[in-house]
């Protein structure tokens, strides 16, 4: 059976950055703005605040997991209140990979590992906005354990150790991914796929791309009425069901661009369009170049 989740994920190719151990007492803050780079955090000892672009703060307490696929503003704070000043002191470099925030002195309040991971894929944005914005996990160890892995792959030289760490970092986010409750996940693939209505219908596209999908089609599969379905599916996946199928479609079209392997008109075939002329219509308007420039760019930048 096809896996949406584990598709979406792998065609995002994940790979390691860094990860630090932080530390910190008393009333501190730190306000980052990442530009959209998956940020993860796991809570070693204590507990802290974290508040993500314009939602409400959470408490984050011990062995609690967050996972930010695209992250843009948000700040981490202690439960202390925090002053404005707080926000401006830099951490203090403890030893490689940990650092200090906070009162300098006494034991730490909080010990949290923070890391960011890098998205090798073209078509991450497109994919990322898949994902819930925010996964916020309780005390699941198998998550505190692969995090650890994740970290003590990251700053050892062993052999392999790009290979390892694309597959840690496979398993962390699908982990994260499916541990988050259907329900309470921001919009997103993952909520759909706790719909059992809507995961068949979502299984069926990705299953059989090329099948040439309607609304009414994929309401019989999802035994809902067309409306009933359109709307409930556009509330959880957060975007409507023809335009999720394109999404899809343009990622393992650009997929199989990059490959080279085979002619545009295959390309189209594969993805689900009649005829190369349409598929190329639809592909330039969605990604601003043709699939003929978009395969040669990508040729001549791998070729760099």
């Amino acid at each position: 059976m096809t896996d949406p989740l584990a598709e979406v994920v792998t065609l995002l190719q994940p790979g390691a950055r860094f990860s630090k151990v932080v530390n910190g007492a008393g009333s501190w803050g730190v306000r980052r703005s990442e530009v959209g780079q998956p940020f993860y955090c796991v809570i070693l000892e204590g507990s802290c605040r974290l508040a993500v672009d314009t939602q409400k703060a959470i408490a984050l307490e011990e062995g609690d997991f967050v996972l930010i696929p695209a992250a843009n503003d948000f700040t981490m704070s202690s439960l202390v209140p925090v002053k404005l000043k707080d926000f401006d002191t830099a951490p203090v470099a403890l030893s490689p990979g940990e650092f200090r925030v906070g009162v300098q002195s006494g034991p730490p309040d909080v010990r949290l590992l923070v890391g960011h991971f890098a998205f090798g894929s073209p078509d991450a944005d497109l994919l990322v906005s898949l994902l819930p914005q925010l996964v916020h996990v309780r005390a699941q160890k198998r998550l505190a354990t692969l995090v650890q892995l994740v970290g003590d792959e990251s700053r050892a030289q062993r052999p392999a150790r790009d290979v390892v760490l694309a597959r840690l970092l496979e398993v962390l986010l699908i982990e994260a991914l499916r541990s988050t409750a259907g329900t309470a996940a921001s919009p997103g693939l993952l909520r759909g796929l706790a719909d059992e209505r809507l995961a068949v219908a979502i299984r069926r596209m990705h299953e059989n791309p090329t099948e040439p999908w309607t609304v009414a089609q994929l309401a019989k599969e999802a035994a809902l009425s067309r409306s009933a379905f359109f709307e409930r599916f556009s509330r959880a996946v957060g975007v409507a069901p023809i335009e999720y199928l394109l999404a899809w479609r343009m990622a393992m079209a650009r997929q199989l661009l990059r490959r080279n392997e085979c002619s545009v008109a295959e390309v189209a075939q594969r993805v689900g369009y009649s005829s190369g002329s349409t598929f190329s219509v639809a592909f330039t308007r969605h990604v601003g170049l043709s699939p003929t420039r978009y395969a040669q760019e990508q040729s001549r930048a791998s070729s760099l």
